[in-house]
């Protein structure tokens, strides 16, 4: 990771798949919202998108990793006195995911969580990973998300970024200059990676935010 961006290790990363897809990472049946990558939520700019499950009973929802690569990056801090988990998963052809809000963690992620530095209010500051762990798409994450202390509130945050090149909109220099060069600047519309069934079910969800709608920098 450099100023202005990601460089590969030793200056090379294998093709990605062509088409590069995904599966989704959580049960499409159970969401109720979809929040969308590249807007404004919450009064910042949000790069990365998410899912709100509302109609659950409980905050046991599952995330599974949509993808095989590594993990390299993670973070756990409070919010709302929940402690919440972050992590990066990078693909060897350098296309990278990040998930946030993880609440109960599987086995696995949870000893590479305890690695992390104790967690610290509102400081989501992300931590390396090393040596980076290897995964595989289908492997459970979480088994639970989102926080429960001030009320039951189920959401996970997705973001996806191809970090072989910066996306569309980065090619405006205004706003290029206001928006992040190691995340926003990469971020993609992660529906267009998944099957069409996928997508279609997902473009047909309400948007999760009130007031941004479906508005987004990424997805047409």
């Amino acid at each position: 990771m450099t100023q202005d961006g990601w460089n590969a290790e030793d200056g090379f990363a294998p093709t990605c798949p062509e088409p590069f897809q995904m599966t989704t990472p959580v049960n499409l049946a159970q969401v109720t919202a979809v929040l969308y990558p590249g807007q404004i939520r919450g009064g910042d700019y949000k790069a990365h998108g998410g899912f709100r499950f509302d109609s659950v009973a409980s905050n046991a929802v599952p995330v599974v990793i949509p993808i095989t690569g590594r993990i390299v990056q993670g973070a756990r801090y409070l919010e709302n006195s929940d402690v919440q988990y972050m992590f990066e998963i990078i693909h060897p052809c350098g296309m990278m995911i990040r998930f946030d809000h993880l609440l109960t963690l599987s086995p696995k992620f949870a000893a590479i969580a305890e690695t992390l530095p104790v967690a610290q209010t509102d400081d989501s500051r992300t931590t390396q990973i090393n040596p980076p762990v290897d995964v595989a798409a289908g492997e459970v994450m979480a088994t639970a998300i989102g926080q429960i202390t001030d009320g039951k509130n189920v959401f996970v945050d997705w973001g996806v970024y191809d970090l072989r090149t910066k996306n569309q909109v980065s090619a405006d220099p205004a706003w290029k200059a206001t928006h992040d060069p190691q995340l926003a600047q990469h971020a993609v519309c992660w529906f267009d990676l998944l099957s069409a069934e996928d997508e279609s079910r997902i473009r047909a969800l309400p948007a999760g935010d009130s007031t941004s709608g479906n508005a987004s920098d990424f997805c047409r």
